[in-house]
């Protein structure tokens, strides 16, 4: 093929200082950029860096950019290259102008160019993780016109027109297509129909049809359960979910199922934990998620003692039917016995901004997106570092175990370690565990090199 053409939602190079979470975006980004670490089904890979090494219990590390790394205007991808990236994200704010998580975990972070093509990293204490936070961090430059479009990936952009078409083109040697076409259509039905319209060879996202997939035999059909968690908040400092009993009784009052057969024609899989299957630690954990039991909600929101009304706050989307699953898990809480209001705002960004101010009344709902376990536990379980995203929850066994996982060094040490935080943030939760969303990727039958990882990225063997 020498043409390979994709509707996928957005169609957007970010600034080179921002990081995201956007599919659309990271599958763009994949294609022309590299991230310093390559995440691999929890795991970390090489990726720019080709090697790396750790002394000092994970103190003092050094990460080696692979041999030939050249941005596609020639220029030789070194050492400062790196540095100017992190520097820059560091510094930088998300899209809802709260600042990173990044500046905090680098806090006392020393980086500098050792050589050309060396980046040597200095904490005082073990960061292991910073593995797992190199993934996100895909080095790219602007271009002479201040578009951020200068990468080391496998493919060149030849147009980009923002927002609506970019053109790529492939540097390296392989059988991957020699040409991407990648347009921008923001509604799933748009997506189905340019694939049926022949306008495309491959339409994503189509789980977010709102009529139901029909799943025509004309085309190959991939589903790929995704690491984000859609999740409530619960307020852990004040009210009826100061109490652990009241927490896990929530948890059995909510029949997950039920919210993703009725609202996402069963593209969903039910949560365990606060990370998904996919993440670090995950099978280490081995645990399945909490039954729905309204009879043992009903004893456990007995034994946590009465509340008076509750209230849950929503926005109107972001999650995907943020409200619609608020009106369920409201009729859920009904069914036994707690009284709650639904408390809804239309402005998401503010919305995003209140949750990061701890004003989620007793529950919020939200959607936990890192795929790093460690960014999971240390930005919203943790109440000794007690970042933005943290609601008051407070288990001392919790804060021992993530302290071990945090100074743990090798793969298996950390896994088994995480593996522990995991199973113990499943029988005390902190939050009401929801599932994980099911991606739908449909493409023409005679492409078999098409796949989509767990990320929601768009992936071509």
């Amino acid at each position: 093929m020498a043409e390979l053409r994709i509707a996928q939602e957005r169609v957007e190079f970010l600034p080179v200082r921002q990081v995201t979470d956007d599919t659309s975006i990271l599958t763009l980004k994949n294609f022309v950029f590299e991230p310093l670490c390559r995440w691999q089904d929890g795991f970390v890979r090489p990726g720019l860096f080709a090697r790396w090494e750790c002394t000092d219990g994970g103190r003092n590390w050094r990460f080696f950019i692979r041999e030939g790394a050249v941005f596609h205007d020639g220029k030789a991808c070194e050492a400062d290259d790196v540095i100017a990236l992190i520097d820059s994200i560091l510094q930088s704010v998300d899209s809802f102008g709260m600042k990173w998580s990044y500046a905090r975990y680098f806090a006392d972070t020393m980086f500098a160019a050792e050589s050309r093509r060396c980046v040597r990293v200095a904490n005082p204490e073990p960061i292991a993780d910073i593995l797992d936070i190199f993934s996100e961090f895909y080095l790219c430059r602007e271009d002479s016109s201040g578009s951020p479009i200068l990468g080391t990936g496998p493919y060149r952009v030849a147009d980009y027109q923002p927002r609506s078409r970019a053109d790529l083109e492939r540097v390296s040697a392989s059988t991957a297509p020699p040409r991407i076409v990648i347009t921008a259509h923001p509604e799933a039905e748009a997506r189905y129909r340019a694939l049926k319209e022949d306008a495309v060879d491959v339409a994503v996202k189509l789980e977010r049809m709102e009529e139901t997939i029909d799943y025509d035999p004309a085309y190959r059909w991939t589903k790929t359960p995704n690491t984000l968690s859609v999740m409530y908040y619960l307020n852990c400092a004040l009210g009826l979910f100061a109490a652990p009993e009241a927490r896990l009784a929530v948890n059995h009052s909510v029949d997950a199922q039920f919210i993703i057969d009725e609202l996402f024609q069963g593209l969903g899989v039910p949560s365990s934990t606060v990370v998904s299957p996919h993440h670090f630690g995950h099978r280490a954990a081995g645990v399945a998620p909490i039954p729905f039991d309204r009879d043992k909600a009903k004893a456990l929101f007995d034994e946590a003692g009465s509340a008076g009304e509750i209230v849950i706050r929503t926005p109107k989307t972001m999650p995907e039917k943020a409200e619609r699953i608020s009106e369920i898990v409201q009729a859920s809480l009904n069914a036994v016995g707690i009284s709650a209001r639904l408390d809804i705002q239309t402005d998401r960004p503010e919305y995003a901004r209140e949750v990061g101010r701890k004003e989620i009344g007793d529950m919020a709902i939200f959607d936990s997106s890192p795929n790093s376990s460690f960014r999971v536990l240390d930005d919203k379980i943790s109440s000794s570092v007690k970042a933005v995203w943290w609601q008051g929850y407070h288990d001392p066994v919790v804060e021992d175990l993530i302290r071990s996982a945090n100074r743990a060094v090798s793969d298996p040490d950390r896994e088994w370690a995480y593996g522990r935080c995991l199973a113990r943030l499943n029988a005390n939760p902190p939050w009401l565990y929801l599932f994980h969303p099911i991606e739908v990727v449909a493409c023409k039958t005679d492409l078999r090199n098409i796949s989509l990882d767990p990320r929601g990225v768009l992936l071509i063997r």
